[in-house]
């Protein structure tokens, strides 16, 4: 299996001032960075899915601004692809699949901001496109939400979407932390 890394929308607006900062984001674009490191030293290929948001009313992601600019921790090399995305699903509307193919990519490392949003939409779909998947788990992040009137942590959020990956014997994927990854 060839296999190749996608880091999904480390980007500033999801750090400390940014217009969408998520909870943990610092510590999950560090492990980000590890990892990135690790693929590039192994020669596994690099994929970076930048979101550029095009919906009405949208106050993040926007084009042209620092805020959608990819996070300087996990800076692309010129050698590496990036995909610009405009829903959460990296592979709607975008040439992601085509990419791989092409590079006749069977596997997939991923990583990335929001874990219950746009990790989980691509994780999913990658599934249906026959990938196996791997996560790294400790490289995502998301933010706290509200439901029925109470707060959800973003780390409850986090390891529930994350679990929900690994269910029926990993059908979605298999998730590990980036000390893990890094080890192999």
């Amino acid at each position: 299996m060839k296999k190749a890394l996608l880091i999904i929308d480390v980007q500033n607006d999801y750090f400390d001032g940014g217009n969408h900062t998520l909870v943990n984001a610092a510590e999950a674009g560090q492990r980000a960075q590890q990892v990135l490191h690790t693929a590039r030293k192994q020669h596994i290929p690099v994929v970076h899915i930048q979101h550029l948001a095009m919906n009405e009313g949208a106050d993040f992601f926007l084009p042209d601004t620092r805020g959608a600019a990819i996070h300087a921790g996990v800076s692309p090399a010129a050698d590496e692809k990036i995909i610009i995305k405009n829903h959460p699903n990296s592979f709607r509307e975008t040439t992601l699949l085509e990419h791989l193919q092409e590079n006749g990519i069977t596997s997939l490392v991923i990583c990335g901001m929001m874990t219950d949003v746009c990790v989980d939409a691509t994780v999913r779909a990658a599934m249906d496109l026959g990938f196996a998947t791997t996560v790294i788990g400790d490289a995502c992040a998301t933010r706290n939400r509200e439901l029925y009137g109470k707060t959800i942590k973003a780390e409850e959020i986090n390891d529930a979407y994350l679990a929900g990956m690994t269910a029926l014997g990993g059908l979605y994927a298999h998730v590990i932390t980036a000390a893990e990854f890094m080890a192999h």
